[in-house]
């Protein structure tokens, strides 16, 4: 059975990411998980930047929920660790989207919205703020690593908890994670 869900809200969901009758996460889906998760990805072998556990193959997003534990601030990037629990993972949200020259496609409009969103998230990340990360999974330097394109500093007390809930449920229904 396909699991179906909504990928675009911020805050907690009880439905699972979509993915396709093959057990592959949909390439705009993030799929959430416990840092523990996260870290035990796999590398595709054919595929760049896809990473596979359990029933899940091509992950490319995914989405976790901790405590901010560090941050380094640079003047390109945020560089911040969020802990949930079961492990901690580094993030990394760029903040050069008016100097880089991936940016350049874009139109100056589009640009400047995605400077001034990431600024205004970057300066909402703070050390001890539960917060929402959404982003691509990668390896850089031999560890796993989300290039955040979206954090949400949560002010729902029980966020991170049910987070954990969800992915319990989505791990046994949706991605048959082994404990």
């Amino acid at each position: 059975m396909a699991c179906v869900s909504s990928h675009s809200h911020p805050s907690p969901t009880l439905n699972p990411p979509r993915t396709s009758t093959h057990g592959s996460i949909q390439q705009n889906t993030h799929a959430k998980l416990m840092t523990r998760d996260i870290h035990r990805l796999t590398p595709s072998p054919t595929e760049a930047n896809c990473f596979s556990l359990g029933a899940i193959s091509w992950v490319s997003r995914v989405e976790t929920v901790g405590t901010i534990v560090s941050r380094d601030m640079a003047e390109k990037f945020l560089k911040f660790s969020v802990d949930d629990g079961t492990g901690c993972v580094t993030c990394i949200m760029w903040l050069n989207q008016l100097t880089s020259p991936y940016f350049h496609r874009f139109d100056s409009s589009t640009i400047l919205l995605h400077s001034r969103v990431a600024r205004r998230q970057a300066r909402d990340i703070r050390i001890g703020a539960v917060a929402r990360v959404r982003g691509r999974v990668g390896l850089y330097r031999g560890g796993m690593q989300i290039t955040a394109t979206n954090v949400v500093i949560e002010r729902d007390p029980n966020a991170e908890i049910l987070h954990w809930l969800e992915c319990v449920r989505l791990s046994r229904s949706c991605y048959r994670i082994q404990s």
